[in-house]
């Protein structure tokens, strides 16, 4: 790490900071939502309910790849930060090649598994005659074919990231997205291949956003301690361990979100395709919220980890006093937007007056959750970046595919269609109560120096 990142971590204002690391993250994030969104945008053009279902039935699938990018890339981020503070840059390097290698083998092994019990899984996703084919269409070519990027390209920005390269780590998420919106309507329109089409401009662009940290890492790799050699691949050092406890909580965030899903679609799928597709909107739009909160935080991650074991106590502190406020005033801020403009936003996607009705409803709903996912990601990162291991767990496990899931049968049955999407909100409420048992004692006594800052 060169003697401007050095400045980053250690000394610059905390606000500046904050913002240096947190903006590139965010728009990053921002831009992944779009081009995620992109497909659906797209797909949704066609004027097929059918398709734009598709894609939200493979979804539980696609973020188990996102939960594999986190398992690596946000351990493996902490571990780097606090290693760095600890100017131990040889542990940073073994970590990062450990972190690249492991994500590769587990994202190949996923994608080979997922082809061969792929005619088991689409039942089990809520799949009817109408929509089989095209999930599997996407799946094959997103998942499939396309694992090993889509796991590497999230992963790999958040081990640059880690040493300050915030900027960079975000252009190359930026690209694959810019690229993926520009193939969309190359391979749906022009190419006739609607979902398939989709599914293979997703798989390119991912690729292509690899491309690019594979030649950043080679260009920083003489003052960088991010490296891919398989020479300093090693299982010793309690880094596998260490990487794999912290990132867990954001392992588990996703895999339960992968529950919540499949459980919410095959609920949905019973009213009718056109519901599934409304879901699979409004979901798709509150995203954007998601996505600000949640970059704020792991753009932040580096920055608290590094003044963690540094023992700067006081930089710490204001670090996250400024990360909770920047969260709160985003989160409130989008969910009052989405509020006022779910209509309009949903129409944008499809020109099927029930599927908006149903988008714009949903929407309403599930976006009541925004300051509420904001203040628990807040939370969990801050633990997360002091290297705690089971309070992150305890709460990874309750925002998604334990408490909602019983509040969706419950909440339907009750209220019918839309209290399932109610269900977010109810069980994010329970989770912040939970957060804030937890954090706010951890909080003092880090400000008290009650805690050892190792």
């Amino acid at each position: 790490m060169g003697t401007e990142k050095e400045d980053l971590f250690s000394s610059m204002p905390e606000k500046k900071a904050v913002l240096t690391l947190a903006v590139p993250t965010v728009i990053s994030q921002v831009i992944t939502v779009i081009y995620n969104m992109a497909d659906t945008f797209f797909v949704g053009q066609l004027d097929d309910p059918n398709q734009v279902a598709a894609a939200t039935l493979a979804m539980p699938l696609f973020m188990v790849m996102t939960a594999f990018a986190n398992l690596f890339g946000i351990g493996g981020a902490s571990l780097i930060s606090r290693s760095l503070g600890a100017n131990d840059r040889e542990k940073a390097s073994h970590c990062s090649s450990f972190c690249i290698w492991t994500a590769i083998a587990a994202a190949f092994i996923y994608g080979v598994s997922v082809l061969i019990f792929l005619p088991a899984l689409l039942p089990v996703l809520g799949t009817n005659d109408g929509t089989w084919e095209y999930s599997s269409e996407y799946i094959f070519w997103t998942i499939g074919i396309g694992a090993v990027p889509t796991v590497l390209n999230p992963e790999l920005a958040h081990l640059v990231r880690s040493e300050g390269y915030s900027k960079q780590a975000s252009l190359g998420v930026a690209f694959g997205g810019i690229l993926n919106m520009g193939l969309d309507p190359l391979f749906i329109f022009t190419f006739k291949m609607e979902i398939m089409g989709a599914a293979i401009a997703t798989m390119i662009s991912n690729t292509a956003a690899v491309v690019y940290f594979f030649c950043f890492i080679y260009k920083i790799r003489n003052v960088s301690t991010i490296t891919m050699s398989p020479k300093l691949y090693t299982l010793e050092d309690h880094i596998p361990g260490e990487v794999l406890a912290v990132g867990l909580p954001s392992f588990i965030i996703s895999m339960m979100a992968t529950i919540s899903n499949t459980v919410l679609n095959n609920i949905i799928s019973t009213y009718s395709n056109e519901a599934v597709a409304g879901m699979g909107i409004a979901k798709k739009i509150d995203l954007m919220a998601f996505a600000i909160a949640q970059g704020m935080t792991q753009g932040t991650l580096p920055l608290i980890g590094y003044n963690y074991t540094s023992g700067n106590r006081t930089r710490m502190m204001s670090v996250i006093k400024t990360l909770l406020y920047a969260c709160l005033v985003i989160s409130l801020s989008g969910m009052t937007i989405l509020l006022l403009t779910a209509a309009p936003i949903t129409r944008l996607f499809i020109d099927n007056a029930e599927t908006v009705q149903y988008g714009r409803t949903f929407l309403r709903i599930i976006c009541l959750a925004c300051p509420t996912t904001a203040v628990n990601f807040f939370v969990i990162t801050v633990f997360q970046a002091t290297g705690k291991k089971i309070q992150p767990i305890i709460l990874s496990l309750l925002r998604k595919g334990t408490v909602d899931v019983p509040l969706m049968f419950l909440f339907d049955h009750l209220m019918g269609i839309s209290g399932i999407a109610w269900a977010t909100p109810a069980a994010d409420m329970v989770a912040l109560v939970v957060s804030g048992a937890l954090v706010i004692p951890y909080l003092k006594k880090l400000r008290m120096g009650q805690v050892e800052l190792r």
